[in-house]
């Protein structure tokens, strides 16, 4: 998964692009059967029935805690109005904990309720009178000891004019004047990694990618030309380095203009990704669809399988989702989205954003993966607090490969490293050990020991060696005074209701000075969605521009004006050696194009 802020854009809705197939035959029989109705999408109210067979005298459902993000979201706070019937008789039912339900009965059991999700984003849900975007983790209850039998799913009451598309297989049935769509579904785990969009949309297949790539868009601000190409330089481009597709079928599910979320999420077979115009889709897109290889299919053990009723700690999330982005560059660089310029400039912004935070002193890339799970509070996102487990995963990315391509002579590479695990581990369905087993590829790779460096840089939390191995690539690596804006203030979401509340607020800064308090619910953010990730959305701003906010006090709605305030800091800035030796020219041309070749030392 990957955030980005959210630009503020008037949102209109595209129409649909789509082929229905109308079967007259009933759908298929499930063991555990899903029914959602979209009746009154302006109530925001998704109405489940779920049917349960061959039940012996009870049956406990939960409703996951968790789903997408790395936070206990319990999605149960949505849920109201949970009924019971064993055949036609109404069953006892019992309510254990947050999340869990006890139901007294034999046979066939139903459970009727009702979920309420309207929120933005590829990390929530929502259904309003535009459209329905399922997470279906975060609306369908489940039974933690039948989680691997079949199921299905049918919506119904679905607006006439509205399109439906998901990654999963589907059909849509005939029955009278209402469609019925139906998803089966060889197990609970399955069902949930396919979220689903209807509403009215666009949509179109990549020219020239094979196996079918698809691409659905609800929203406006956008150009059809600019996201095809850019989309399919970025599969074509991650399909040939990891040997060809592990999928069927590929879904984009895109969201795009004010209010659509900053970020993706990543699916087995498909991607949901909200951003404010497609500037920004092409650096969420190369992030995401490299999640079909690492994390979806080479997952690290502590993640799998998925517990989704507490917390599930691993120390992979470094490799996990840095090295995720170590690829996102290179993709975008190698397709020629970016040009070299901009690659070294990310690369750039990596490293100063890691040196500028303190603890990344003293909190290594396995701990801060580790931590993740504290991401919601925002006193540990302060720079004094942690360190990202993206960015120290990113960097740590760059220098593994250059590492890995001085002592072949250029011969491997990074590249091979993932290779090498998709075909050990996700071609054998095997999830591996955290950073042991990608410390034993390295070196299997690399011919040599890579002990020291794991030890160091991603269990300890020595100094990254950047100056020396970034030469090893013909790179310097500059520093340089440098301002950034700051808010002023920190503010936590609340992870279920999506609420932001005001936390801290520096006594002598821009943000007091306007009046605001701690407490204060803020509810837009220059005229839009409050971002996800507020400090990333200050990357793209200026000491002195202007931020207002709507925010509620005490039932009362007002409006503060602020500028944003000014930070120096360190810029560290890497450039191009021009007295590099010829192995390292090579060595970066490797990193700039994705090639290995055998090079002599000079």
């Amino acid at each position: 998964m990957t955030f980005l802020p959210v630009l503020a854009r008037p949102l209109k809705l595209a129409f649909p692009i789509f082929v229905f197939v109308l079967m007259c035959c009933a759908p298929g029989k499930a063991a555990i059967q899903y029914a959602l109705s979209l009746e009154h999408p302006e109530q925001h109210l998704f109405h489940v029935t779920v049917t349960i067979p061959n039940v012996t005298g009870e049956v406990i459902v939960q409703m996951p805690a968790w789903n997408a993000l790395y936070q206990i979201r319990d999605f149960s706070n949505h849920v109201k109005q949970v009924e019971a019937f064993a055949g036609s008789e109404r069953a006892p039912i019992e309510k254990l904990d947050k999340q869990t339900w006890r139901i007294k009965g034999s046979g066939t059991i139903k459970i009727l309720y009702s979920t309420y999700w309207d929120e933005v984003g590829p990390f929530a849900s929502q259904l309003n009178v535009e459209h329905a975007f399922i997470n279906p983790a975060m609306i369908l209850l489940y039974l933690s000891d039948r989680r691997t039998e079949p199921v299905s799913i049918s919506v119904s009451n679905i607006p006439s004019e509205w399109g439906i598309e998901s990654a999963s297989s589907w059909s849509i049935f005939q029955s009278g004047p209402n469609r019925l769509f139906v998803i089966e579904s060889p197990s609970y785990d399955a069902l949930v990694d396919g979220p689903i969009e209807i509403g009215k949309f666009q949509e179109f297949d990549l020219p020239g990618i094979s196996p079918r790539v698809t691409v659905v868009i609800h929203g406006d601000n956008w150009k059809r030309k600019r996201v095809e190409e850019d989309l399919r330089r970025i599969c074509q481009y991650e399909l040939k380095l990891m040997d060809g597709a592990p999928f069927e079928r590929y879904t984009f599910i895109l969201h795009v203009g004010k209010g659509a979320g900053g970020g993706g999420m990543e699916h087995t077979n498909s991607t949901a990704i909200g951003v404010g115009s497609d500037e920004y889709l092409s650096g969420v897109a190369a992030h995401e669809f490299f999640h079909l290889w690492n994390v979806k299919r080479i997952r690290p053990a502590t993640l799998d399988p998925v517990d989704y009723s507490k917390e599930q700690f691993t120390r992979a999330l470094w490799f996990a989702e840095g090295v995720t982005s170590t690829y996102g560059a290179y993709t975008l660089v190698r397709s020629g989205i970016w040009s070299k310029e901009r690659f070294y400039m990310d690369l750039s912004q990596q490293i100063s954003e890691l040196e500028n935070r303190p603890a990344n002193r003293w909190q290594s890339a396995e701990q801060s993966s580790l931590d993740a799970w504290l991401e919601k509070y925002p006193l540990y996102n302060q720079p004094e607090h942690s360190v990202s487990y993206y960015t120290k995963g990113q960097v740590l990315g760059d220098l593994l490969d250059i590492l890995i391509r001085d002592r072949t002579r250029n011969e491997k590479s990074l590249d091979d490293v993932l290779r090498a695990m998709n075909t050990d581990f996700a071609k054998r369905g095997k999830p591996y050990r955290d950073s042991l087993d990608i410390q034993l590829a390295v070196e299997r790779i690399a011919g040599g020991s890579f002990e020291e460096f794991f030890q160091k840089y991603v269990a300890g939390t020595e100094p990254f060696p950047y100056q020396e191995t970034l030469a090893l690539a013909g790179l310097d690596l500059r520093t340089m005074e440098h301002s950034r804006a700051t808010l002023g203030f920190s503010a936590e979401r609340d992870a279920t209701s999506g609420v932001v509340v005001v936390q801290n607020v520096a006594a002598d800064g821009p943000a007091a000075a306007s009046g605001l308090h701690i407490g204060d619910v803020i509810l837009g953010w220059n005229g839009a969605e409050v971002p996800r990730r507020p400090e990333r959305w200050l990357r793209e701003q200026k000491a002195g521009d202007v931020l207002k906010l709507r925010i509620r006090r005490e039932e009362k709605e007002i409006a503060l004006e602020f500028r944003l305030g000014e930070i120096k800091e360190i810029f560290y800035a890497v450039a191009e050696d021009p007295h590099a030796s010829e192995k390292a020219q090579e060595i970066r041309d490797g990193l700039l194009h994705g090639v290995t070749s055998a090079v002599s030392v000079h």
